[in-house]
């Protein structure tokens, strides 16, 4: 059973399951051709990962995720770093600040509500999201996708490496809540490969 805080911006309310840190294990597998195409190498192994996602009152969620991989009688190596932001697509509005350090044209007269955030239902059901997530390599990341319930299916719209970044060309996730625990599994197409599944972890609230 989730304890979920009454005190959000209802902009929030339907990621709000997300809310919490989590830590777990998971599992990568992932392999890539060689450098003209034919056998190349798997990427097999096990990681431990940390993922938290926090509010400061806005309509976004604050994201910031770590994984490491001890390989047998060595020491801990860092995989990712990642930090972003995670919240409901619609059009920003004259009472919303930005760009930059911009105010708004207009001061907002209340705050959103739960209508508000309704009219922005899918006819399918669920809610149009985005995703923005920044690598410590230099990677940064836009996704767009859908949130129904307590499950998230994102994929990549734009990708920007910097010079020295490996690379990497497409990425999908999935995140799901299951039993309590958060689940996800990442694809990615990199390094030469097509998009296939990379890594997928199952982690406890703490």
């Amino acid at each position: 059973m989730l304890d979920l805080p009454s005190d959000l911006p209802a902009d929030i309310v339907p990621l709000s399951w997300l809310l919490g840190v989590w830590e777990g294990t998971g599992v990568i597998d992932y392999a890539v051709p060689g450098p003209d195409g034919g056998e190349g190498h798997r990427f097999q192994g096990e990681f431990a990962h940390r993922v938290s996602f926090s509010h400061d009152g806005g309509p976004f969620l604050n994201y910031a995720a770590t994984g490491t991989f001890t390989p047998e009688g060595g020491e801990p190596v860092a995989l990712v770093a990642e930090s972003g932001f995670w919240r409901l697509s619609r059009p920003a509005d004259a009472q919303d600040a930005g760009p930059a350090l911009l105010p708004p044209r207009e001061g907002r007269d209340a705050a959103r509500t739960v209508d508000d955030v309704e009219t922005l239902r899918l006819p399918e059901g669920g809610f149009p999201i985005e995703v923005s997530i920044a690598h410590s390599d230099g990677t940064l990341e836009l996704y767009l996708g859908r949130i129904d319930g307590p499950r998230i299916d994102i994929a990549t719209d734009a990708i920007v490496r910097a010079a020295g970044a490996k690379e990497y060309g497409a990425a999908s996730r999935m995140y799901g809540l299951v039993d309590g625990h958060l689940l996800w599994a990442w694809d990615i197409a990199a390094l030469g490969a097509d998009l296939g599944s990379h890594a997928s972890a199952r982690l406890a609230k703490v």
